[in-house]
């Protein structure tokens, strides 16, 4: 079994982790501590390991992103 855990400090981390466990397969857990989002990914080999954590990044990545423009939207209303 290979494994690996991926931290991320986030201003709204349980926003975040709320918008990444839909996307989250058997193999994964995400909580949060703190600041930050922890995922633990487990796959069988290297090559679903390596490529669960690339799709996992680009969806933190992503959820940042919405989470950042909604805020920035809710500030900008009068």
């Amino acid at each position: 079994m290979r494994r690996a855990t991926v931290r991320t400090e986030h201003a709204n981390p349980r926003l975040i982790a709320g918008a990444l466990r839909p996307d989250n397969t058997d193999e994964m857990r995400t909580s949060v501590e703190g600041d930050t989002v922890v995922t633990r990914i487990e796959r069988d080999t290297t090559g679903g390991l390596q490529s669960t954590v690339d799709d996992y990044v680009v969806n933190v990545d992503v959820a940042e992103r919405v989470v950042q423009h909604a805020d920035r939207h809710s500030k900008s209303k009068p």
